[in-house]
């Protein structure tokens, strides 16, 4: 269970990185905020992770919070791109 938490450790730090790097240096807004959305489902990946390895359900409304907020992100900023193409 050690190396599989070591791996799944190093996958999420790796794409965290990548995605606050897309964050930095995106071109357009529309990257910075995907990128955000993608952060944030990688925190919550964590989150889920650490609560499968300590056997606890501590921070499940976390998650859920976490979840709800991505959701309801992706769906503004999606509306939005669609009214400025529109």
């Amino acid at each position: 269970m050690t190396l599989v938490l070591v791996i799944v450790t190093v996958i999420l730090s790796l794409a965290a990185a990548g995605a606050i790097y897309r964050m930095a240096v995106g071109p357009s807004l529309l990257d910075r905020v995907l990128a955000a959305d993608v952060l944030l489902a990688i925190v919550g990946a964590a989150l889920a992770t650490d609560m499968a390895v300590n056997h606890h359900l501590h921070s499940l409304a976390l998650l859920v919070a976490l979840s709800l907020i991505g959701f309801i992100g992706s769906v503004t900023v999606a509306r939005f791109v669609l009214d400025r193409k529109g």
